[in-house]
């Protein structure tokens, strides 16, 4: 019998449910290490909290919140009781509300020459997961940042990473730190400084396999994929790209065959994590890759944004289903909507810069200006629907699930949760909290962390 998305749905509920027996038998809490979690798909194994604000906006279900000082998109990480978070801090504190990110729908806002001349304090902080107590805070770089940024982004959005033994926090153009799980600085690396495009600023989170650190450093100069050494912070191996600025993720596919890195762009290439190999690529016909893949086993899906603004990248919006064993160019022929190693290709998407979630046999993406939805059947590519969600702001952030809900953060603070098992847009509960946030949030034993422009939110069931 064929294995499908919904087989390995079904599987995974079980090993998850499993896992999370053996976590209750010995006591284990969960992790959630990286951009998006373990397998970096927002997955939770057990039941979240669907609502901590009721229909005036009064809040519950929230265990804590503390107020953050300096900037960050980044998402936070879990590593057993503790959580883990990067920010930029301006050294002045006078200076703090003058240089938040804002929301002003794509524009400029503020002279982006004012945040160059500010000194900023490039922090790793660890809190206590039950309280919010600050455990340590770590200052790895102080100084004006080497670059400017879109006024709406921040100094801190790339998400740190860690395998418990140690922290790995990238802050783009300001280097890569790594700690030990104390605070302590064990090494640092300057990989560079070029310009990106537009003065936008960077976003890429790093990914980790074993002890190979991976970052896509994309630019407007000369871009390249390296990949650490984490002991020593040396490189293990480094390829060039063919590619200009671009904002997704790394991502580690760990199908029936091999391990494959996937790197996103206006071509998505695959290559060995061990030797940087290129294994295939596909062309997405242009776009911007904002998004970081999904995978479901032994299925990978891909996808960038359509670009239509009289650019060199005007194209792309395709969503790809992609099995395992490609070589070489696995770009379907011609106008071919599927090939040798892609099982079906879909257009107009709706991918942009949320990372797509799936739930009860479905692909959720979430557009960043119009506030829609696209449910998408991760089998066949076919649109289940294509909805506006009521009085959504623009998505940024990426969307999560624990099974039954997905869950969609937009730009003011409002967590939309909808129905994951249905054909129809179904809205099950509107969160409000009126608080900027671009930010992913982390989900680990059953809690949701959930950043805001100056606010972290603890978000539990009571009882909890």
């Amino acid at each position: 019998m064929p294995t499908t998305p919904r087989t390995f749905m079904t599987l995974g509920s079980s090993l998850a449910g499993l896992l999370l027996a053996l976590q209750a038998w010995v006591g284990v809490a969960e992790n959630y290490p990286q951009f998006r979690g373990e397998n970096a798909n927002a997955v939770s194994p057990v039941p979240l909290p669907v609502r901590w604000s009721d229909a005036n906006g009064s809040p519950s279900n929230i265990r804590w919140q503390k107020a953050l000082p300096g900037e960050g998109w980044s998402q936070p990480i879990v590593w057993e009781d503790r959580l883990y978070m990067t920010a930029a801090v301006p050294a002045d504190p006078t200076q703090e509300d003058a240089t938040r990110p804002e929301s002003n729908n794509g524009g400029y806002g503020r002279d982006r020459d004012d945040l160059v001349n500010v000194v900023y304090e490039y922090r790793v902080v660890c809190l206590d997961t039950k309280t919010g107590d600050q455990l340590w805070s770590t200052t790895v770089k102080k100084g004006t940042p080497p670059m400017p940024r879109h006024s709406t982004n921040t100094y801190a959005t790339e998400t740190p990473i860690t395998d418990g033994q140690r922290i790995y926090a990238y802050f783009g153009m300001n280097g890569l730190h790594c700690l030990d799980m104390e605070g302590g600085i064990e090494w640092q690396r300057d990989l560079g400084v070029y310009a990106m495009r537009a003065d936008w600023g960077t976003a890429s989170s790093p990914a980790l396999l074993g002890d190979r650190l991976f970052l896509q450093i994309d630019n407007q100069e000369q871009s390249f994929l390296v990949a650490i050494d984490t002991a020593t912070g040396e490189d293990a191996w480094r390829v060039n790209r063919d590619e200009l600025s671009q904002y997704s993720s790394p991502f580690l596919w760990k199908n029936s065959l091999r391990t494959e890195l996937i790197v996103g762009g206006m071509v998505y290439r695959s290559h060995d994590p061990a030797t940087g190999k290129l294994l295939w690529q596909l062309d997405m016909n242009k776009g911007r890759s904002s998004a970081t893949p999904v995978a479901i086993g032994d299925r990978l899906f891909v996808g960038n944004e359509f670009r239509n603004r009289g650019g060199d990248d005007d194209g792309g919006g395709r969503l790809y289903a992609i099995i395992p064993g490609g070589s070489g160019d696995i770009t379907p022929p011609g106008n071919s909507m599927s090939g040798e190693f892609v099982q079906w290709r879909m257009d107009d998407s709706g991918i942009q810069m949320a990372s797509p979630t799936f739930c009860g046999g479905n692909l959720f993406f979430f557009e960043r200006q119009r506030g829609v939805v696209h449910c998408v059947d991760a089998e066949t590519g076919q649109l289940h629907y294509k909805s506006r969600v009521p009085k959504a702001a623009a998505f940024w952030a990426s969307p999560w699930t624990d099974g039954r809900h997905v869950f969609a953060l937009d730009a003011n603070g409002n967590t939309h949760v909808l129905d994951g098992s249905g054909d129809d847009l179904k809205i099950v509960a509107v969160n409000t909290l009126e608080q900027q946030a671009w930010g992913t949030p982390a989900i680990a034993d059953g809690c949701i962390y959930l950043r805001t422009v100056d606010t972290l939110f603890c978000i539990a069931a009571a009882g909890e």
